[in-house]
Formats: structure tokens, C-alpha cells, sequence
């Protein structure tokens, strides 16, 4: 079942920030995964995040999207991010 991986963000830190979203793309798409969304909040239609940024992908499955964020790839973009952005990613299947 398709799954999304949602993430919030605020950058604290845009050119350390940049050099995580250059890599994260291709751990992305070797997990069979693509954007849906990926960039700044456009407008906030009711409450609050504290955020700048919001990012949808779509997977083919949880267990792709799980297996996407454990791997050598991502974890080494999450390096890059990890002190340039307050982040919180979640998976949530389709229905």
C-alpha cells in the first residue's frame, strides 16, 4: 500500500540546511520514492506549525519509506541536517 513520508521543517541554518536537500533526493528515489511537495509553506489556512518548510514523498510502500530513512544514504544527508532545522518526519499510509 502507498505510503507518505511527511516532514516539517524549520531551518535554523540555510546553507547547512542546503547540503542535506542536495543529498536527500537520491536516497529518496532509490527507495522508489518521488516529491509531492517539497519547498515552502505558501500560505497557513488555520493553526500553527512554528515551520518553513513542509516535504511529502510517496513510496510504494511503509516498508519502502522505513527502509529509505535507515539507509547509508539518507542517514548520511541527515548528517548534514541534523543542528540546521528543527525536523520531525513521519510515514502515513495511503487509504
Amino acid at each position: 500500500m502507498t505510503a507518505y513520508v511527511v516532514s516539517i521543517v524549520a531551518v535554523k541554518d540555510a546553507d547547512r540546511y542546503s547540503e542535506y536537500a542536495k543529498l536527500a533526493p537520491a536516497a529518496v528515489q532509490k527507495f522508489g520514492g518521488k516529491f509531492l511537495a517539497r519547498g515552502g509553506i505558501n500560505a497557513v489556512l488555520e493553526g500553527g506549525l512554528g515551520c518553513n518548510r513542509v516535504v511529502v514523498a510517496e513510496f510504494p510502500s511503509a516498508d519502502q519509506a522505513k527502509a529509505f530513512h535507515r539507509s547509508v544514504e539518507y542517514q548520511t544527508a541527515r548528517e548534514k541536517r541534523i543542528g540546521a532545522a528543527d525536523f520531525t518526519m513521519m510515514v502515513v499510509d495511503a487509504v
